[in-house]
């Protein structure tokens, strides 16, 4: 299955500083078995929007990490907002949440989650931790929440 990773960072897309978080989780998707696409933009709201929305179409998961912060540039889910036809608000909230266990900065990430196209989309941090740690949030609901948005039938574990 096709996944893709957005970085979004001025550093990184000047050459100054590594992709580390992309590297990151383009590595965890691949090791779940996802054929991963990646692609890099500038902290500008156009350039993201431009590039999510091509991910979109040719991804059933797209991951994002940098640009969730307060920073001025920091635009990604002003970005992402627009795209989405259905929004996932536990997705982010869980990733927040889990992340504030390990740091009250966690707390500052403005992320997103939802659905656009069929496509699941999750901005995470730009940091390698908060791509790591939430990743390992979203790990357990990746099978069941994309087999319902191919539309397959599923059934519920009763506790």
């Amino acid at each position: 299955m096709k996944a893709a990773v957005l970085t979004v960072s001025d550093g990184v897309a000047r050459g100054e500083r590594e992709d580390v978080s992309g590297d990151l989780l383009a590595e965890l998707l691949a090791c779940e078995g996802f054929d991963v696409e990646r692609e890099l933009v500038a902290d500008d709201l156009d350039e993201i929007g431009s590039a999510l929305g091509g991910l979109i179409e040719r991804a059933k998961l797209v991951l994002t990490t940098g640009g969730t912060g307060f920073g001025p540039r920091d635009v990604t889910p002003e970005a992402t907002a627009p795209l989405l036809d259905r929004p996932a608000p536990g997705i982010a909230e869980a990733i927040r949440a889990d992340g504030a266990k390990k740091t009250p900065h966690a707390l500052l990430s403005r992320g997103r989650a939802g659905i656009a196209n069929g496509a699941l989309v999750v901005n995470f941090p730009g940091s390698p931790g908060g791509c790591r740690d939430g990743f390992g949030v979203l790990r357990p609901l990746l099978g069941h929440a994309l087999a319902l948005l191919a539309g397959e039938t599923t059934t519920h574990k009763q506790t």
